[in-house]
């Protein structure tokens, strides 16, 4: 962790906080996280991706973090998120890169790709598969405890996190979403009230973790990661062929909850194969929402086999 350096970089007229690992003339690998995630979610794959000679640069999002807060975070899109991924390219005079997404972080990979595919080598998103410009329509088909539907409700989840620290909140999402099933809380119960103060954290995820994203989220609460992504999933982009060519694997946690929500298995088995013609699918079979950090090793091999297929030569 220690070989990780940090810095800022200025996109867009915010400063965003960026962590990097490995030779400035390496080709690139750009990791975009999730939420109650941070750079801190990717430390096992920067590591092991810069040992191999690549460059992996992982930032806060806006808003979250070490970053910069958005002037008025209520206004934020996954669009100005994948806009300031391409800022970030440019500052740092990057042409080309492998994106690396999780859980949210997907989705802006799916935009970027969209408007900006001729600076993409290939990417890999994992978590939640890629995303089309179109919402997906499945909050319809679940109860109204459903926690995307509730964290969508303006002033709702922040009475449920205000009640709680910041370390509190990350530590019951993880657990939630470490989970098989889908967050639903009762009619009469929020959804920090799903997790009992006693539940252990997963065996992957150690105290030292937490109080490292416990930290991070302290500092830039969570007004923009409640914007984006939950208040911003209606969000659509005009383009005229939604297809990519580019090479691209989806790493796929069988026990994921995200896999039960309604449609999604229909989603990734047919039309996401139409919008990614050359996409691969590597399940692993006791993979969480967290593969990332759950089964690093596994993650890793994954990731390296597909920089090494997809790289051209220097």
């Amino acid at each position: 962790m220690e070989q990780i350096e940090h810095k800022y970089v200025e996109v867009n007229g915010l400063k965003l906080h960026v962590a990097e690992i490995g030779s400035g003339n390496s080709p690139v690998v750009l990791f975009l996280h999730g939420f109650p995630e941070i750079w801190y979610t990717w430390r096992f794959q920067m590591i092991a991706v810069a040992k191999a000679g690549y460059r992996a640069i992982a930032p806060d999002f806006r808003g979250y973090g070490l970053s910069d807060q958005p002037p008025e975070p209520e206004k934020t899109t996954f669009l100005d998120f994948a806009n300031d991924t391409l800022a970030l390219l440019d500052a740092l005079g990057i042409s080309k890169a492998f994106l690396i997404g999780k859980d949210f972080g997907s989705i802006v990979i799916s935009r970027f790709v969209n408007l900006y595919e001729e600076r993409v080598s290939g990417f890999i998103v994992m978590g939640v598969p890629f995303w089309p410009p179109h919402p997906l329509k499945f909050k319809e088909d679940l109860p109204e405890g459903f926690y995307i539907s509730r964290w969508g409700e303006p002033g709702r989840a922040e009475a449920d996190f205000g009640r709680l620290d910041a370390k509190t909140v990350v530590r019951n999402v993880y657990i939630l979403f470490s989970r098989s099933q889908v967050p639903i809380a009762n009619e009469n119960q929020e959804i920090m009230d799903i997790v009992q103060p006693s539940t252990p954290l997963p065996p992957w995820f150690s105290e030292e973790d937490l109080a490292a994203y416990g930290a991070l989220y302290e500092n830039s609460g969570f007004r923009t990661a409640l914007q984006v992504p939950y208040r911003s999933l209606h969000e659509q982009i005009d383009v005229t062929d939604p297809t990519v060519h580019v090479p691209a694997l989806f790493i796929e946690g069988k026990k994921d909850y995200v896999l039960k929500f309604p449609g999604m298995e229909d989603y990734i088995n047919g039309e996401l194969k139409t919008l990614v013609p050359n996409l691969e699918t590597a399940s692993l079979p006791e993979g969480n929402h967290f593969v990332q950090e759950q089964l690093p090793d596994q993650v890793n091999q994954l990731v390296l086999d597909f920089l090494t297929k997809n790289s051209k030569p220097q």
